[in-house]
């Protein structure tokens, strides 16, 4: 019940991920992320939540070194991926680490087909035996193996978000960083695509750390969620305690107290931030 107690990140498992107190500054003059801590459980699916410019998106790129390019650092606080500190990090090295980010927007080469996007992921394990690894793909995914010979710039949003996924799945990852998947998408779709991050979580036991502005699917296929305003975090607990709080209910579910929708437009900033801290 709303009001009670949520459960710790901890309760649910192992930590993989912890991201303890982390500023981040653009520029050397822009302070986007202000003290932010969270944690992720080992096999567990959690949900970062939150409006648009809130940090999320950056909070992501912290985590994946991705943050260099847009001319961002971590100036302060640690991120700790199973016991080493991955803050700023190149990319690279954090992928070979077993942490793949798919990217908001996909970022598919439109210009290779769906099949060569997919062996692009192996780029890290040539090893491997890309038949079997691309078979693997494709049973999460059957609509790509009926589009592996179409370029990927001729495949539809939806399809596209797929081969995203299923690229950074070639790489094996142990910790998927997804942002923004449900952008651009219909519902349909991106409740398809959240039954498949399920299924990946269920069977292969990876652990994913979502960035959603859609509350309401992110949190149904959560075990753990964290909301997050102005660069901090302000709120967190289990995804049943966020569905069941009455402020995530009235400003990130849409649903007023007397029933219906309610837009953030209509509520001032403060009290929403009054209300959770």
């Amino acid at each position: 019940m709303p009001g009670e107690r949520p459960t710790r990140p901890e309760d649910l498992g192992e930590i993989v991920l912890e991201v303890n107190n982390i500023e981040v500054v653009y520029h050397d003059v822009i302070q986007v992320l202000r003290g932010v801590s969270l944690k992720v459980p080992k096999g567990r699916i959690t949900a970062l939540l939150g409006p648009n410019g809130a940090g999320k998106t950056t909070t992501l790129r912290a985590i994946s070194g991705l943050l260099k390019p847009e001319y961002g650092k971590v100036t302060d606080g640690r991120i700790v991926y199973e016991g080493r500190d991955l803050a700023n990090r190149g990319p690279e090295e954090i992928v070979r680490m077993g942490i793949v980010q798919v990217p908001e927007g996909r970022h598919v080469f439109k210009h290779l087909t769906v099949e060569e996007n997919l062996r692009v992921g192996l780029y890290i394990h040539q090893g491997r035996n890309a038949r079997e690894e691309i078979e693997r793909i494709y049973h999460y995914f059957p609509r790509l193996r009926d589009l592996r010979n179409k370029l990927a710039g001729y495949t539809s949003g939806g399809e596209q978000q797929m081969l995203a996924i299923g690229r950074a799945l070639m790489a094996r990852p142990r910790l998927l960083l997804l942002d923004e998947p449900s952008l651009g998408l219909a519902p349909l779709l991106v409740r398809e695509i959240f039954a498949i991050v399920e299924r990946i979580n269920a069977e292969e036991g990876v652990s994913v750390l979502v960035v959603e502005q859609n509350a309401a699917i992110a949190l149904k296929a959560a075990h753990y969620g964290y909301i997050m305003e102005q660069g901090r975090i302000v709120l967190e607990g289990t995804a049943e305690y966020l569905e069941k709080n009455p402020d995530v209910s009235e400003f990130y579910l849409g649903v007023a107290k007397g029933g219906g929708r309610k837009s953030f437009r209509e509520v001032k900033a403060y009290r929403r931030r009054k209300r959770f801290m």
